[in-house]
């Protein structure tokens, strides 16, 4: 699914260059769900912004899905966002005034979908919030607004979700229920990536990569433990909504 070979980012700050991403090499299958963690200014961002083709590496190369995204220009880097990667962040990123499933449906604006019927009320089923589907945000609470986030991000039905800091503005059950939906995806395919400094949140992930002053420091896979981390049980029925 992704691939990084030898990738490095700079920034000059204040006449001084800042190694944001330092030589990083990472592979992630198809299907993985990985928590990158790290202390504030280790690179996190800049890590995830480059997964998500919203920065560019300096040097370097990056795979995904086999193809090499690497040079690619503002366009072609939209069309593959759109397609193939679903973005969730710590601050939703609502509009404001728009109900849930006009939010949710706003990236099939610049989908190449012949038919796009029903995909944001199926997209809010998955989340379990038909039911809000016409409330603004601030009818939602911090976890519903997250919900409508991610169902915002699986709407064009992306491979790849990548998510920053997803329970950053949340209290710790509603933490819970995010992260129990990440894990649902994932094992429904979907390959999941998230950013997080809080370790009882990485804990969910079934591999920890740590990065430090932009360098991978560590790369613990988690994937052969006989049970999950997170019971998804009590919070969804049986099928896969939210009780």
């Amino acid at each position: 699914m992704i691939e990084l070979q030898n990738v490095s980012k700079r920034y000059v700050k204040d006449s001084t260059t800042v190694h944001a991403l330092a030589d990083v090499n990472i592979r992630i299958d198809t299907g993985e769900f990985v928590a990158i963690v790290g202390p504030s200014g280790s690179g996190k961002s800049t890590l995830m912004n480059t997964l998500g083709l919203l920065d560019r590496a300096d040097e370097g190369t990056y795979l995904l899905e086999n193809q090499d995204v690497s040079g690619f220009d503002a366009d072609q880097a939209a069309a593959v966002r759109n397609e193939k990667i679903g973005f969730v962040f710590q601050s939703f990123h609502l509009l404001p005034k728009t109900p849930a499933l006009e939010n949710v449906e706003l990236p099939l604006i610049y989908s190449s979908r012949s038919d796009i019927t029903g995909l944001g009320m199926a997209a809010l089923e998955k989340v379990g919030l038909t039911d809000r589907a016409h409330h603004i945000p601030s009818e939602l609470s911090g976890g519903q607004q997250q919900r409508v986030a991610i169902a915002r991000a699986l709407i064009n039905d992306p491979a790849l979700i990548l998510a920053d800091e997803p329970t950053g503005n949340l209290d710790t059950e509603s933490g819970g229920e995010i992260m129990a939906t990440f894990q649902e995806l994932n094992l429904k395919g979907k390959t999941v990536v998230l950013i997080t400094h809080d370790m009882d949140v990485a804990a969910v992930a079934n591999r920890t990569i740590r990065i430090v002053d932009g360098r991978i420091v560590a790369d613990e896979d988690y994937s052969e433990q006989a049970s999950p981390k997170l019971s998804t049980v009590a919070l969804t029925d049986e099928n896969g909504g939210y009780r």
